[in-house]
Parts: C-alpha cells; structure tokens; sequence
C-alpha cells in the first residue's frame, strides 16, 4: 500500500509515519529473503495463495535456521550477491512455474481477486479502516521525530 502523498491531518501523518516505517521493514526483511531464495525474486501472480504462503513460510524457517547455524560468521557474511541465479557464461536463468493454472475455474477465480485487488473503492475504504485503526491505538501517543 502506497503511503498518502500529502497527509494534512494529525491522523493522516501518523497513518503516513507509521506505514512508511512498516513499509521499509518489510521490504528490507523480504529483499534479505530474495536474496537468499530464488524462488521469491519470480513474479508469483498464478501461484494459489496457500502455496505462496507455505513457500513464504518455509523461506522464513529456512532463513532462520541459517541464521542460528551461521551466527558464529558473521563477522565475515558473506554478499547477498552470491545468491544470484547466473549460470558461469553470465547468463541469468528464467525460472518457470510448475503450478501453471490449467482449469477454467482457477482462471476465473485469479481474475475475479485481481479485480477484487485493483478496486479503487476497495483499497479507499481498507487504508480508511486501517488509518482509524492506527488512530485509536497510537494516536495519543507523541509522534517521534
């Protein structure tokens, strides 16, 4: 979710403060996985929900397993870089999905969430609920410079 370009209100510039900070979280977080799971640097659009979310779920496992292992070098990790998908002449390999959608009905059902997702009127009233959400649970609360 984009931020709100020019907050005016108290309630408007925290939701914009707080979802910038979560926003930079997150994509640090998943660029970390990226870099360390190729699966993840692939558009994922056909992909059923449940699928991702076990794929995603066993990144973060993995990754932490690694993490654990490895906590004795990190004074020399190593580059993010490494994990890049290059074969020795340079070129990069395309990853293709094993779970192409094949029946009609998933083909439906993909485009009637996608236009579900892209709805105007849907996101307004969902950064609205969440804005009022963030009001009520930290609007008392002095914002940080």
């Amino acid at each position: 979710m984009k931020s709100l370009p020019l907050p005016q209100t108290p309630k408007e510039m925290l939701f914009a403060k707080r979802q910038e900070s979560t926003r930079k979280d997150v994509e640090r977080a998943f660029g970390v996985l990226q870099a360390r799971f190729a699966v993840l640097r692939y558009p994922a659009l056909t992909w059923d929900e449940n699928m991702l979310q076990k794929i995603m779920t066993t990144c973060i496992i993995l990754h932490n397993m690694i993490v654990e292992d490895e906590r004795h070098l990190y004074a020399s990790y190593a580059d993010p870089s490494q994990y890049n998908n290059e074969t020795e002449e340079g070129e990069t390999l395309v990853q293709t999905s094993e779970h192409a959608v094949e029946d009609t009905n998933e083909v439906q059902e993909y485009i009637l969430n996608r236009t579900h997702l892209e709805d105007g009127s849907v996101h307004r009233s969902l950064r609205e609920d969440l804005m009022e959400h963030i009001w009520l649970k930290y609007g008392q609360i002095p914002m940080e410079e």
